[in-house]
């Protein structure tokens, strides 16, 4: 699933453009086409049609693994969840295999909503807080200073590494980043929230800022075919690294599966604590 560096790199492109196209700021939708009707939560089908055709990008923007594209009255929200992708295409190209929305636009471009594994979901509506507002704090929002993350943290009595994937706690880590940022603090993802102290938080809250933030430097990680373009695979400290040695230590990485998800550690500079 692409987490945030994936999906803030996707934004990135879309907003400000590459090589190969130009930003999708200030176009203005001229058709859509919906493929695979659960692909849309909200409106119906029929509804989304007449509402999105005519308004233009106002901007786009990321919440969470949310991609959020700001129109002329409404906003369009896009989680690509398991195997989604966007990707810009000339209008006219051949429609690929597994794209359940298409959204073209009066320059001869349109942006393609492509997912294999058909989890991905799109809301249209003029009231995004609707589905963004439970969402947690952005990690990298300055705002977030460590007093307030070690006040928010330490009320909990779950597991570090399920309350770090919990959207409502923070809103972007999913599981590379969150086994990165935990090896990086040296804490043991079974390690009970309650039981940190200031400065372990701290620790902790830099270090998930510290893997986001090169994760975005390097576009992301590009560990499987959903998606392609990053090299931060190429910089992982234990995730899917399981038997190789800890880059600090050289013990062997372990993998364990907490809450139905694969974890990677070092048993050694992760050491879990008595409580």
């Amino acid at each position: 699933m692409p987490e945030l560096p994936e999906v803030e790199t996707i934004v990135s492109n879309l907003r400000y453009g590459t090589p190969d196209y130009p930003s999708l700021i200030g176009l203005r939708i001229t058709t859509a086409q919906l493929f695979w009707l659960r692909t849309l939560v909200m409106p119906q089908a029929d509804e989304f049609g007449v509402r999105v055709i005519g308004q233009c990008i106002d901007d786009i923007l990321r919440r969470g693994k949310f991609v959020v594209i700001s129109l002329v009255d409404d906003t369009l929200l896009i989680h690509l969840r398991m195997s989604g992708d966007l990707m810009v295409e000339a209008a006219d190209a051949p429609l690929l295999p597994h794209h359940r929305l298409v959204l073209n636009f009066e320059n001869g471009l349109r942006l393609s909503f492509n997912d294999p594994r058909k989890f991905g979901r799109v809301w249209l509506t003029a009231h995004p807080e609707i589905v963004l507002g439970d969402l947690g704090p952005e990690p990298l929002d300055v705002g977030l200073t460590a007093q307030d993350f070690y006040t928010r943290l330490v009320v909990h009595r779950r597991q570090l590494k399920p309350l770090l994937l919990d959207q409502n706690f923070l809103a972007g880590l999913g599981n590379i980043y969150t086994d990165e940022a935990l090896h990086l603090a040296r804490l043991h993802p079974l390690t009970r929230a309650d039981s940190l102290n200031f400065e372990q938080v701290e620790l902790l809250l830099q270090s998930i800022r510290a893997v986001l933030q090169e994760g975005i430097r390097r576009n992301g990680a590009s560990i499987d075919w959903v998606y392609r373009g990053g090299e931060f695979q190429n910089y992982f400290r234990v995730y899917q690294r399981t038997g190789e040695p800890c880059l600090n230590c050289n013990t062997p990485i372990q993998r364990i599966v907490i809450g139905q998800r694969g974890t990677h550690f070092c048993p050694s500079c992760q050491q879990k604590t008595s409580r």
